[in-house]
């Protein structure tokens, strides 16, 4: 079972300044850090502080699906269409299209899930957990733990272990980790776009 921990994750400042990026996963794995202005990986999975408003990067022939995680609202206009986004409503969009934040409410932080049009396609849910009936997950998503207190096992004989917050369960069919507790999970589901 592999979990990749919050607090391990390096903070990379985006270009405009306007706050910082980590990186939860990326597909391929041996991308650099600015390998999304040039192509170089398929998807990524990043939660990023947003502490002013501005533009965004743009991520020409890449889809995007943007989920206020912390916050109330983020005011995210493209191309000059404004949608005021809420704390947990996923909403897609084009990498190729200009965005722009701005932050009425204060400060936020956001999860990003962004593919390569025609390649694989990204979703987000947003899943209320139980302490009684564990939340799988499975191979080709990650299981994001947003707000409260989860245990993370494998429905064996294993001791589960804690998450903290922003920690990301990686999914598999095999042994498939569960989550059980009190609080909100994201469900990223990456799906290879079919033939």
């Amino acid at each position: 079972m592999e979990i990749i921990r919050y607090a391990a994750l390096k903070a990379q400042p985006w270009r405009n300044g306007g706050g910082v990026t980590r990186e939860v996963a990326v597909h391929p794995g041996s991308a650099s850090p600015q390998a999304g202005t040039d192509g170089g990986w398929d998807w990524r999975v990043s939660i990023a502080e947003v502490s002013k408003a501005g533009d965004f990067s743009a991520y020409p022939g890449m889809d995007r699906v943007l989920t206020v995680v912390e916050g109330e609202l983020l005011l995210l206009t493209v191309d000059g269409a404004e949608h005021p986004l809420e704390k947990y409503r996923p909403y897609r969009f084009s990498g190729d299209a200009a965005a722009a934040g701005a932050l009425p409410t204060g400060n936020i932080r956001d999860l990003n899930v962004i593919t390569r049009t025609g390649v694989f396609k990204g979703y987000t849910s947003i899943v209320e957990l139980s302490k009684k009936r564990a939340h799988p997950v499975f191979e080709g998503q990650l299981g994001i733990l947003l707000q409260g207190q989860a245990t993370v096992g494998t429905g064996g004989d294993d001791q589960p272990t804690a998450l903290e917050r922003y920690d990301a369960v990686v999914g598999s069919d095999a042994g498939t980790p569960e989550i059980l507790g009190r609080g909100f999970l994201a469900v990223v589901s990456i799906d290879p776009v079919g033939d």
